[in-house]
């Protein structure tokens, strides 16, 4: 039986919200100041003004091929607010959700043009205290959090403050009737400093039922090593994705017993579980009865800057999910959209067109492996090319 729910207006069946989009993502999102030139932060002169976000980031993406997307935050009431809903609208996402703060500003950062893993990158965050860091689970409209098919989170909103980390326990406790749960681990080395404090996100990442997480952050977080050593940690998640930085990408896909979770999130495929190395062929698998291993090679890209790839590589894998998409075919989605992310200078970069991306998911493993992109590739697909002549865009 469907009704009205008297929260608002998400209709409600049997308890549970009836989705009405695709995707809801939760979390912060800043106005952020990039520079014009390059240099220190203390040595440019002026920058232009976007917006960032994990959680917006992936909600715009997703919104720009299509798909029904919610972003539900905490803001100012302040010019600052004004223009981070006025930008995530603009891209399609529903902000309706977003809560005015009256007391709490907007939070804002400022970072040089440099890519964020070398040593002369600097951040400076002008966040503490933000309306964002001010969410509670009291305060928060669960009908419309578990709104959506999938429910997107990422660990950077657990080191906003105590409350940010006691709603994301609350959103990550597996509950019946809760939508698809995906966690993008995120972790941030300046967010957590005091000793242990990032095996609170390895917590959270066991309540969700899709897990992004890198090599790197796994490492530095939790001390685990490899992507193995990281499937064995979490066993729980339907589906944990593996980031290799250049290498590629692992997607650890296990048996459960929730056949909704095993056609939405793990696909229908289970068997096998192993840990594919680098330079193996693309969707090769190798496993023990566990589960299953499918390792996807990265693109090889023209860099202009790194920041924003992981928001863009999880959009890509959820579009491909939400769209049913074998687990293979996701990996190179991921790979794609993280790859418009690396060939433009902001954090938020226009997706591929859908059936442009499909030719080029769609390639032979040696088609794939000669693919060189560089900036503005994802114009071209009005070019008429063969996605297998489609190896070198610029």
């Amino acid at each position: 039986m469907t009704r009205s729910s008297n929260a608002g207006d998400t209709p409600v069946r049997d308890g549970a919200p009836v989705p009405d989009v695709d995707v809801v993502c939760l979390g912060e999102s800043m106005v952020t100041f990039l520079p014009n030139l390059p240099g220190r932060l203390a040595d440019v002169p002026s920058f232009d003004r976007a917006i960032g976000g994990a959680e917006s980031n992936v909600a715009c993406t997703l919104a720009r091929t299509g798909h029904t997307a919610r972003w539900i935050s905490r803001v100012g009431a302040d010019g600052f607010g004004d223009h981070l809903l006025a930008a995530i609208a603009d891209c399609g996402v529903d902000t309706t959700h977003v809560q005015r703060d009256p007391l709490r500003p907007t939070g804002i950062y400022f970072r040089t043009a440099g890519d964020r893993a070398g040593d002369t990158h600097e951040v400076a965050y002008y966040r503490a205290g933000s309306a964002a860091s001010a969410m509670t689970a009291a305060d928060m409209d669960p009908r419309a959090i578990r709104s959506g098919r999938v429910l997107h989170l990422s660990g950077i909103t657990a080191a906003l403050s105590a409350d940010c980390l006691g709603l994301m326990r609350e959103l990550t406790a597996r509950r019946p009737g809760r939508p698809l749960l995906s966690f993008d681990v995120n972790y941030r080395p300046g967010l957590w400093r005091e000793p242990g404090q990032a095996q609170e996100l390895l917590e959270l990442a066991r309540g969700a039922d899709l897990v992004f997480v890198g090599d790197d952050e796994a490492r530095d977080a939790w001390g685990l090593h490899g992507a193995r050593e990281i499937g064995d940690a979490l066993p729980e998640p339907a589906l944990l994705v593996v980031k290799q930085g250049k290498g590629g990408a692992t997607v650890f896909q296990r048996p459960t017993a929730n056949g909704r979770l095993r056609e939405d999130a793990a696909g229908t495929a289970t068997g096998e579980r192993g840990d594919p190395a680098p330079g193996t062929a693309t969707g090769e698998r190798r496993g023990d009865p566990v589960g299953t291993a499918t390792f996807v090679p990265s693109l090889n890209v023209d860099l202009v800057a790194a920041t924003g790839a992981g928001d863009a590589f999880a959009a890509g894998f959820l579009s491909a999910t939400l769209r049913g998409l074998p687990v293979r075919t996701r990996i190179r989605h991921g790979h794609l959209w993280a790859a418009a992310a690396l060939t433009v200078p902001g954090d938020l970069a226009t997706p591929p067109g859908r059936a442009h991306a499909d030719r080029l998911a769609d390639l032979d493993d040696a088609a794939w492996g000669r693919l060189h992109l560089g900036p503005g590739w994802t114009e071209a697909d009005a070019s008429g090319r063969r996605a297998d002549e489609e190896v070198r865009t610029r």
